[in-house]
Formats: structure tokens, sequence, C-alpha cells
């Protein structure tokens, strides 16, 4: 497989394909929905709504927590989440530009 060439793309495009790359499985989809219902959760409740095993729930949260799409704060032994919400300003500001644009321009 050959390089990406990441180099060639500006920072803001890098970043919004890996927050778009972090958010293109199903199990850190339902891991952000459940964020919203709760606001914070500690891990073990994560583990305890998704039908994945501990360490995969682990691994989609330290590929959200990458991409900058959530954070975590350590309370004793355990890791409270909660979503970035500067990352979600992000994705909103680039998605409300392309809902801009797209509804301007009629091109098909």
């Amino acid at each position: 497989m050959g390089a990406t060439k990441t180099e060639h793309f500006t920072e803001q495009q890098n970043r919004i394909a890996n927050i778009a790359k972090a958010l293109g499985h199903p199990a850190r989809i339902a891991i952000i929905e459940y964020l919203m219902k709760v606001n914070e959760c500690i891990c073990g409740d994560i583990v305890n709504e998704l039908p994945l095993a501990q360490p995969t729930v682990s691994q989609h949260l330290k590929e959200l927590k990458n991409a900058g799409i959530i954070k975590g704060n350590i309370e004793g032994n355990s890791i409270c989440y909660c979503i970035d919400e500067k990352t979600i300003e992000i994705i909103n500001s680039y998605f409300s530009k392309v809902i801009e644009t797209v509804s301007k321009e009629k091109c098909c």
C-alpha cells in the first residue's frame, strides 16, 4: 500500500480527514451518542452499554481521543470521558460551509 502523502494537503484538510476516519466505525458513533446522553462517564459504563469486550471499547476510546473527539480525566482508578467541544466546533464549521456552498450552487 502506498503512502498517503498527507504533506500535500492543508492542515485543515488533514484534521478533518483524521476526525472523519475516527468517526468511521459504528461503535465509535455509539460511544459518542452515549457520551451525549450521560454528558460524561467512566470507561466501565461504556462497556456496559455496548456489545463489545472491554479491550475493544478501550481501543475505540483511544481512537476517538487521538482524533480529539473526546477527552478524558483520570479519577482514581478510572478515566472519565466527555466530548471535546472544540473538535465538535471544527466539524460543525466545516460541514456548515459545505451545506452553505451546496445550497447556493445546484450542480446536478
